[in-house]
């Protein structure tokens, strides 16, 4: 995709991609509205930190890399105390494999933990960068590793530990780290450093998508959605007249894909790409994560809302996408309608929580607190002076 080489090239400093955007009054009203959101969302994440540098749990340093990530993005941010406390304690946390974790979800919190590393922009952290970028292609399945997990696998990366499977969300937060840190593995001065298998990650990526020209796999459904991990979704099965079912992606998920297919270089034109983003036209919501909500059960749609928030900045912005067509013809200005939506949304002391649903962690403020930081970051530095 032609795109990518200068959103990388632009996301170096602060590792957000740049989208080419007119500037009008409502993107300049939302603009200042994130920056001063921003900054008390920031003040509220800095009162959480604990003594020691981490933020809400040692054995997740995710915790401690997203609030580094939140700060270190932050349009007024300034070197602080609390942010190098934070970082040396971060990398840390680097086992000898190369991995930065604790007790586990490995993949999860090492390739967040590369994000924030390298938006620090300190060379001292580029030796943990590589090691923890060795550890993420270590984790990508491959013939030699896969033991008796099965080949629909391949190419994609899991948690680790107990729960070897891959699935779209790990492989597309490690493609993400891989991505904003490859400056750094490809500075002569580091030598020669190993690469992802692309075109196996691709492959996985393409075997997660509901688009059965590109995907054999059995029970998918045919819309351009993606689900979690081969042959499984979050969302509840479509059902069939004949009462037979059918993978239904999801909003989440769907925009992980577009993000991974960006970052794998796919052409605009690729007919994964094509598809994903009108599934992601007809299903917008800045309400729901798209998707997951069932007519019996419509409060399903707020499972995963501010990670959902988080991917759907991050792809669209990468996809240099300003508006959506939707479904009556109408077009949806996405930046100010998820910047309000958030604005709307945080709470006294600068904090989010998601009191809707709490799977997937969403009841904890710093988390939630963080995506939500992120994502009015991501709206903010893709809007131009």
């Amino acid at each position: 995709m032609k795109i990518v080489s200068s959103i990388l090239t632009l996301s170096i400093a602060t590792c957000l991609p740049l989208a080419a955007q007119r500037s009008d009054k409502p993107l300049l009203s939302i603009k200042l509205e994130s920056k001063r959101a921003i900054e008390r969302g920031n003040a509220y994440l800095k009162t959480q930190q604990d003594a020691k540098g981490f933020w809400r749990d040692a054995n997740y340093p995710a915790y401690t890399a997203l609030a580094l990530s939140c700060a270190l993005r932050s349009p007024t941010y300034k070197d602080a105390d609390y942010v190098r406390k934070g970082l040396d304690w971060l990398a840390k946390q680097q086992k000898e494999d190369g991995g930065i974790y604790g007790s586990g979800l490995a993949t999860y919190n090492t390739a967040t933990s590369i994000v924030a590393l390298v938006a620090s922009g300190n060379n001292k952290y580029h030796p943990a960068i590589l090691k923890a970028r060795n550890y993420l292609i270590a984790m990508q399945a491959t013939p030699g590793n896969l033991g008796d997990l099965d080949k629909k696998h391949l190419g994609g990366i899991g948690y680790g530990g107990t729960y070897k499977h891959s699935d779209l969300s790990n492989t597309h937060l490690s493609i993400e780290a891989l991505r904003l840190s490859r400056h750094i593995a490809r500075d002569n001065a580091n030598g020669k450093q190993p690469e992802l298998d692309w075109d196996a990650a691709i492959g996985f990526v393409s075997r997660v998508q509901n688009l059965r020209e590109t995907n054999k796999t059995e029970g998918i459904s045919n819309d351009g959605s993606f689900n979690y991990y081969v042959g499984g979704s979050k969302a509840d099965p479509y059902v069939l007249p004949d009462g037979t079912e059918q993978l239904r992606g999801y909003g989440s998920m769907s925009y992980a894909g577009l993000l991974s297919l960006i970052y794998a270089d796919l052409d605009e034109q690729d007919i994964r790409v094509k598809a994903v983003k009108k599934w992601l036209s007809e299903h917008y919501s800045v309400k729901e994560n798209a998707g997951l909500a069932t007519k019996e059960h419509p409060e399903l749609g707020q499972q995963g809302l501010y990670y959902y928030y988080h991917a759907m900045a991050k792809a669209l912005a990468a996809a240099n996408i300003d508006k959506l067509k939707l479904k009556d013809g109408r077009e949806a200005d996405w930046r100010p309608d998820l910047g309000n939506q958030l604005l709307s949304k945080q709470r006294e002391d600068g904090s989010w929580l998601n009191s809707a649903n709490a799977r997937w962690w969403e009841s904890d403020p710093v988390l939630v607190t963080a995506y939500g930081v992120l994502t009015l970051e991501q709206i903010y530095h893709s809007i131009p002076e």
